[in-house]
């Protein structure tokens, strides 16, 4: 077994590596770009070599300095996470040119499937189901809506040495073709280095579903169940749960059957993951071999009992697979909520800036619950425009599907996140989904169930009744740590107000005291308008963010932030700013005008930070709608904005080349 080793990555997948390693009794050396200095990887490492600066092809992706870090510290493995290096054989091969073990699969492997077309052609050779499509390479747009009438519309435009969603494109008709063709390529070269096309059939209401493989160098060789990835956007995974509620065993055995044959197609040595893409039927067609560990590895963890990242390592070692086919067992259902630093109410874009609080839920076994939380990040950390916006991994393990989702949808409501813009509302909102909670699911969920963008709904019905109690007893409880400070008058005499109005948004509802007295622990019994009586107990203390208690009973946690003289107040996807009022100050209240929200009709502005690609228009030129604007960069995915309706250009402000930070003013309209 090796005594040192060196972690090729950063965030959380590099902490994740440390804490096996560290459980192992392996030392572990972490490295980091200037822009990683202070991060959580770096603390955790048992020693930490500075790598260059932000831009990972100087850093991250620079083989020369990271193999000079394991002949500086003596490391005599390396184990590349995922992404940056993880999936590069000449990288591999340099290693052990350089007698350093590649905690991963051989170049041979990694090379036949990291190139799509080369994967598929030996995907097919193996008896693996695969897509009508067209292998050879695309020359150009032109070409592209040749090969995609040939194929029938709608087609997949994908980069050959793609992944995580970039360099992909879907097209309905040859306009589109066209379009996608250029941007993949644009993005494939930026990402990858490798402008390389091809383009198979887009299986409409497809499914995504993966099947993770455990293959030694003994010819050994084990499939470990599937994870169902299928809630995307942006052919990014978000939701990731593992089994899949759509498959039957059936299916699942030859899934894996199937990926175990290409494993041994391609002599493969390690973790890997065959993904495969399940139409409505349970035909499924074969999309790609990930040659590595893949993010959400820890559903399938959590349901086999099995540490996916030491088994690569002992697999590097040289050990055999300790496990065979018949030895893999199934428990329980688990699902991975990937906490995001971006802003879903404005179509998931990029958000970045320092975590001013960041308190992920309590992490452990309760009951028959499990909670996890793989991070590589902690209160103070700065989310970098440089990488990935991934915050946390958020997973919950239950005996059921049901129990899983609720008890995420519990952990989401108690993870704390301030700072940036994040995707916990949609997260949570997702757990309520009754398409979701069925199972019904596809990779068009997202665009299907959400067709004008994700918004935070007012809370209705029980939950409007829940916010007002909750709102009422904050404020009491504020109110009377106030009177208490020093250096004020001195608190009123007699017993507390008991008549009050809690405005909701627009909505005045009337609130009665009708048992209790303001004190920690407190213990009330309300009268709310419109329902019955309303008991609430909490142990709630000022400055806490979040509200904990049971509201009639059943136990509740809402995360709460102070605004001017109210509360913002946030539960299961469900937001609302409320004001306690005294019945009078209400009565003052609804007289007063509205705010008008500023007219910024006539700007484009930049809907995140990032860096401008193309300006595709100049000052004067008239524009149709749907016609490109400009193109914007955000953590290595392009972003085209187009134009709304038919207008002419006033004004450009920016040129390519410019960083722009959100709401920046890109050009304005006559």
């Amino acid at each position: 077994m090796f005594k040192k080793i060196l972690i090729a990555n950063r965030g959380e997948i590099a902490c994740r590596v440390i804490k096996t390693a560290r459980k192992m009794g392996i030392a572990t050396v972490a490295i980091y770009s200037e822009a990683d200095a202070d991060a959580v990887h770096v603390d955790m490492a048992d020693e930490a070599v500075a790598i260059g600066p932000a831009p990972a092809s100087q850093s991250y992706l620079a083989a020369d300095r990271i193999i000079a870090a394991c002949k500086e510290t003596g490391a005599e493995a390396v184990h590349p996470g995922y992404g940056f290096l993880s999936e590069n054989a000449d990288f591999c091969e340099r290693l052990e040119a350089e007698g350093i073990v590649f905690i991963g699969p051989k170049p041979k492997a990694i090379r036949a499937m990291g190139d799509k077309i080369t994967s598929k052609k030996i995907a097919a050779e193996a008896g693996v189901s695969t897509v009508p499509g067209h292998m050879g390479l695309i020359e150009d747009a032109e070409h592209a809506t040749k090969i995609a009438a040939e194929i029938g519309y709608p087609v997949m435009i994908k980069a050959s040495a793609g992944g995580g969603g970039k360099g992909m494109r879907i097209a309905w008709n040859d306009a589109e073709a066209r379009e996608g063709f250029e941007r993949s390529r644009s993005e494939a070269a930026s990402s990858f280095g490798d402008d390389r096309i091809f383009i198979e059939k887009f299986i409409e209401e497809p499914r995504h579903i993966e099947i993770q493989v455990l293959a030694d160098a003994f010819g050994n060789c084990v499939y470990l169940g599937e994870r169902e990835c299928s809630i995307q956007r942006r052919n990014q995974k978000i939701v990731e749960e593992a089994p899949s509620p759509f498959l039957d065993e059936a299916t699942r055995s030859a899934m894996g059957e199937q990926a175990v044959a290409l494993a041994k197609a391609v002599d493969y040595q390690s973790a890997g993951t065959v993904e495969f893409i399940v139409d409505r039927n349970r035909n499924f067609f074969f999309l790609e071999m990930n040659t590595r560990l893949q993010v959400e590895h820890p559903v399938t963890e959590l349901v086999t009992g099995l540490d996916l990242v030491e088994q690569m390592i002992r697999i590097a070692a040289g050990e055999k697979l300790g496990l065979a086919q018949a030895d893999v067992k199934f428990t329980g259902w688990a699902i991975e909520s990937r906490i995001y630093a971006e802003d879903p109410t404005r179509n998931f874009l990029p958000s970045i800036g320092r975590l001013k609080r960041y308190r992920p839920p309590e992490e452990g076994q309760g009951g028959d619950i499990v909670v996890r939380n793989d991070t590589g990040v902690a209160e103070g950390s700065e989310i970098s425009m440089f990488y990935d916006p991934m915050i946390a991994k958020l997973c919950t393990w239950a005996p059921d599907r049901i129990k899983a989702i609720n008890a995420m949808s519990e952990a989401l409501d108690r993870f704390v996140l301030d700072g940036i813009e994040h995707n916990i509302p949609f997260l949570s909102a997702l757990m309520r989904h009754p398409r979701w909670r069925e199972g019904r699911l596809s990779t068009g969920f997202i665009a299907e169930e959400y067709p004008d963008g994700f918004s935070v709904s007012p809370p209705d019905g029980e939950e409007r009744i829940l916010f007002c109690a909750a709102a009422l007893a904050v404020e009491l409880v504020r109110g009377k740590r106030l009177d208490r400070l020093p250096g004020r008058l001195g608190p009123p005499s007699g017993d507390f107000r008991r008549e009050w109005v809690v405005k909701l948004h627009e909505d005045y509802v009337a609130v009665q005291v009708v048992r209790g007295a303001v004190s920690v622990p407190l213990e009330l019994e309300l009268a709310v308008e419109g329902a019955g009586p309303v008991t609430v107990a909490s142990s709630w203390r000022p400055g806490e963010p979040i509200w904990q208690g049971q509201i009639n009973g059943n136990p509740v946690a809402i995360q709460i932030r102070p605004v001017l003289n109210g509360v913002r107040l946030s539960r299961k996807g469900r937001a609302a700013t409320l004001h306690v009022l005294s019945p009078r100050v209400a009565e003052l209240d609804r007289l007063m005008p509205a705010r008008r929200v500023a007219d910024s009709s006539k700007k484009l502005l930049c809907p995140m930070p990032g860096l401008v690609i193309s300006i595709g228009v100049k000052e004067g030129q008239e524009v149709k709608a749907g016609e490109v604007l400009a193109v914007v960069e955000a953590m290595k995915m392009e972003n085209v904005l187009r134009a709304e309706r038919d207008c002419t250009i006033a004004a450009v402000n920016a040129a390519p080349g410019d960083s722009l930070a959100v709401d920046a003013v890109i050009m304005e309209f006559a």
